[in-house]
């Protein structure tokens, strides 16, 4: 994986603001508002549209991420918190 590198880098460029939203439809949601992954394809007024990157990186530089499903929650629920940090 040649780009893994170059994700791990851009990743460790600044801090990291992690959210755990939960709510109907809330996965759909979320990535609805942030647009598709690739900024150069995401319309003005979602979040990837209005600040992600516009470059050759637009797919890796896309400024936020979304778990696109279920278990990759979960995954990432476990990642970045522990279970005295997650709220009903």
């Amino acid at each position: 994986l040649e780009y893994f590198p170059a994700i791990q880098s851009f990743m460790q460029e600044t801090p990291v603001i992690a959210l755990a939203l939960e709510g109907e439809d809330a996965i759909s949601r979320v990535r609805k508002i942030l647009g598709p992954t690739d900024s150069n394809e995401a319309a003005p007024g979602t979040i990837r549209g209005d600040y992600g990157s516009k470059d050759q990186f637009s797919k890796m530089h896309n400024i936020r991420h979304a778990s696109d499903s279920p278990e990759s929650a979960a995954v990432e629920l476990r990642r970045f918190f522990s279970e005295s940090e997650l709220f009903d």
